[in-house]
């Protein structure tokens, strides 16, 4: 299959390239001559185009579009979030319809319905947090509501998203490296304890769903896809992952009220002041990092013929071996 994929150069959809370059003909969307020496190296062919420069004209010829990349900072203006998270979705969407692209495969995430709730046994009949008070959120799910609603059955254009939660493993671009430093600097600790329950999707598996959703799910849908074995305990998965790393987080714990508490009044104060630097800790992180996230993939299995490929025990093995651990 002839496929056109944005995000290559992040964890996501560099663990996508290099699981499946070999087995399709692959072209990256590339901002610089570094990300295109990445992209070749992983056995795809680089196009030099932003998110929301992408045309019509560029994607003739292509089976289907893999769309990956999102602005996913803690911090930062609304309307960064908003050009690249929606109006680049949406941009790519036209491109794609217009290119006669016959699949859209649009990553997205269990943040989308999040508001600063516990989201417990949730599945895809959970609303869209349109109205989320955090960027990324509300942002992501304009994103996915605009790809749902452009699946196109009459014009022969399939629109589907997958949606995994806590991607982890080798490769990891954002969890641990944002640990492990807070580690060095003594500032970690576990929020509440650590005592809240989450899904988890390994990015072995998380790259296995993306490649069935080329051919499999319906329409307009979303999937979540997660590991095997149920919800895990945040700070006892949290502990195995990070010692996969070398990383000791330590004991030290804070309330979750607390921490909450001073999220928000960080960032209140931050933006009275028109402070661009990033707070110490975000509402986001710290209410996303405190809640229990435990999603349904019963879906996925059931119209994709989705079944994990990997265990939890196996992505803590690559992520050590990874890591030289």
């Amino acid at each position: 299959m002839k496929i056109f994929i944005t995000g290559a150069s992040g964890f996501v959809g560099g663990a996508y390239l290099k699981a499946f370059a070999k087995d399709h003909q692959i072209t990256a969307m590339s901002r610089s001559e570094k990300s295109d020496a990445a992209i070749r190296a992983l056995g795809a062919t680089p196009m030099r185009a932003s998110l929301g420069e992408v045309k019509t004209e560029q994607l003739k010829g292509f089976d289907a579009v893999v769309h990956c990349a999102a602005y996913v900072e803690e911090w930062g203006p609304w309307a960064d979030y908003w050009r690249v998270n929606v109006d680049g979705t949406k941009e790519l969407l036209v491109a794609a319809k217009g290119a006669d692209v016959r699949r859209f495969v649009h990553i997205g995430t269990e943040a989308a319905l999040f508001y600063g709730q516990h989201m417990r046994n949730v599945d895809e009949h959970y609303p869209l947090a349109l109205n989320s008070p955090y960027p990324y959120s509300r942002t992501k799910a304009h994103a996915e509501k605009a790809v749902r609603e452009a699946n196109d059955p009459t014009a022969g254009f399939t629109t589907v998203v997958v949606r995994p939660r806590f991607v982890w493993g080798p490769g990891d671009q954002t969890i641990l490296p944002v640990v492990k430093a807070m580690v060095e600097k003594g500032q970690f600790a576990w929020i509440g304890g650590g005592r809240n329950k989450t899904s988890t999707t390994y990015i072995g598996n998380l790259v296995h769903a993306m490649n069935l959703a080329l051919t499999k799910g319906e329409g307009g849908q979303a999937y979540f896809v997660l590991d095997s074995g149920g919800p895990v305990v945040f700070r006892e998965f949290m502990t195995k992952m990070l010692a996969a790393a070398g990383i000791d987080p330590g004991n030290r714990s804070v309330p979750g009220w607390l921490v909450r508490a001073i999220a928000y009044a960080g960032e209140t104060t931050y933006r009275a002041l028109g402070l661009k630097s990033k707070p110490p800790l975000t509402r986001f992180t710290a209410n996303i990092m405190s809640r229990d996230c435990i999603l349904v993939d019963a879906k996925a299995r059931k119209e994709m013929a989705y079944a994990p490929p990997f265990t939890v025990e196996q992505g803590l093995a690559a992520l050590a071996k990874s890591t030289g651990k």
